[in-house]
């Protein structure tokens, strides 16, 4: 905890951005039947009955300070996909800099996740310019990507979306829009309030002396 805390603290370095990720399902509902038409003064009225369309995976990248942001849509959650959204964040997103990024302490998110993607010597070098922590087995609240991922979910996903066509096409959208408004996130909770509001979490100390 107290490690990604001191992350948030480090002043902004465009050459060491501080990017967060995280990922979450989602599940592809269609309606089963058309909406009425709305009238004027009138909410839409959208039967209950929705058809299932199976899930998938989407991926969320934010920088806070810097107000970057990249989120992508994929079948599945395995290595070989966030292999590939980690070669996205290097060499698209970051071409020129040497990356901090946090992340959940998940299975798929290791650094060999990238040499079952790729050639051990571009697996290697994506490595090289990245600066990984881990938020705590149950701190995943400390992930700010979770921040990006809840906007997503008021301000998009919270209706039908039936296809991953129209997921990807309205997803895009909104990234694009965050990224033109360059929406930053203010980090306020630091390590001296962890050690305060969080001290039962702390393993209790007899003396200094033993």
């Amino acid at each position: 905890m107290e490690d990604v805390l001191d992350v948030y603290e480090l002043p902004y370095d465009p050459q060491h951005p501080v990017v967060c990720m995280d990922e979450k399902p989602y599940q592809l509902l269609d309606d089963a039947r058309d909406a009425l038409p709305v009238r004027p003064g009138d909410i839409q009225k959208v039967d209950s009955e929705y058809v299932r369309n199976g899930t998938c995976s989407i991926f969320a990248f934010v920088e806070p300070l810097g107000g970057r942001h990249h989120t992508s849509v994929h079948e599945h959650r395995t290595v070989l996909d966030w292999a590939e959204e980690i070669k996205y964040l290097v060499d698209v997103m970051y071409p020129d800099a040497e990356s901090i990024l946090i992340m959940d302490n998940l299975n798929t998110h290791k650094p060999a996740s990238l040499y079952k993607r790729y050639k051990p010597e571009k697996a290697r070098r994506i490595i090289r310019k990245l600066e990984m922590h881990y938020t705590p087995k149950h701190g995943s609240w400390l992930d700010m990507a979770e921040i990006e991922l809840n906007v997503l979910t008021r301000q998009c996903l919270s209706r039908r979306i039936g296809t991953l066509e129209a997921l990807r096409s309205e997803i895009t959208a909104w990234e694009a829009e965050r990224n033109q408004n360059h929406e930053k996130i203010l980090w306020h909770f630091q390590t001296g309030d962890a050690r305060t509001k969080l001290i039962s979490l702390y393993p209790t100390i007899i003396s200094d002396s033993q």
